[in-house]
């Protein structure tokens, strides 16, 4: 059965949060800006610590003479972490000489697939990769989030020109605006409204013990107490089942 009020945007997880905590037959004490900090608190969590909140990525670099200066590519904030790197002359995606091994291979075992072994081409083609990778080896690299530069040791003068491509295999963030499935993500629900919980009792424990008209008094410590008991659970699940 569909939701009734399905959650696609900010402002749903929103209203959506502010029903649980009893809006509007109960009174928020929080101001808008508040509310919005906290679901961007809550989304930077979900990004960095829940394998939903981000994706496996092959993204494809053209190379400029501004890399080569600086001997940086630039990356999007939105890449989380690399995993790899291919530039686009590495061997071990082919080649187009003729007197490479895996050309003779080609040319000499695989004319008719009807009377190859596969087992001995993969064992080949495995046996041929060690020894790249002994020989040759893969070109070392760093990245660091907050800079949004991935560095490359390699002899930029040489190894690669411009308009060459290099592929990144990468973590890249899912955007909610793009993918607003995201909003309706149960944990991150449920996360959201505990920190605005726990801002609300804040707010609240300003003012403890002052008597209102009435006779009422505020217990903003009591909520701020279960919402950090709430945000607690949530963040051990986190680790427990989705980190």
């Amino acid at each position: 059965m569909p939701q009734t009020n399905p959650i696609t945007s900010r402002a749903t997880l929103i209203t959506y949060c502010k029903r649980r905590l009893g809006d509007p037959v109960v009174e928020l004490n929080l101001d808008d800006t508040q509310i919005q900090d906290r679901v961007d608190d809550a989304l930077q969590y979900y990004q960095d610590y829940h394998y939903d909140g981000i994706e496996r990525v092959y993204l494809k670099h053209q190379v400029t003479s501004t890399d080569i200066t600086n001997k940086y590519i630039s990356i999007t904030d939105a890449i989380v972490g690399v995993i790899n790197v291919f530039p686009s002359t590495d061997s071990s995606y082919g080649s187009v000489n003729m007197f490479d091994m895996r050309y003779q291979l080609h040319l000499n075992d695989l004319f008719d697939f009807t009377d190859v072994s596969m087992l001995h081409y993969s064992m080949v083609m495995q046996h041929l990769s060690l020894l790249d990778d002994y020989l040759v080896g893969k070109a070392p690299f760093d990245y660091a989030r907050h800079t949004d530069k991935l560095h490359l040791y390699i002899d930029w003068a040489n190894d690669v020109k411009v308009d060459e491509y290099i592929v990144v295999e990468c973590y890249r963030i899912l955007d909610p605006e793009t993918y607003a499935q995201v909003y309706d993500d149960m944990w991150l629900k449920r996360y959201t409204t505990a920190l605005i919980k726990r801002q609300w009792g804040q707010n609240l424990s300003k003012f403890e013990g002052i008597t209102l008209p009435g006779g009422l008094t505020y217990n903003g410590q009591a909520i701020l107490e279960s919402a950090n008991e709430e945000i607690t659970t949530l963040e051990e699940q986190m680790e427990m089942s989705f980190g």
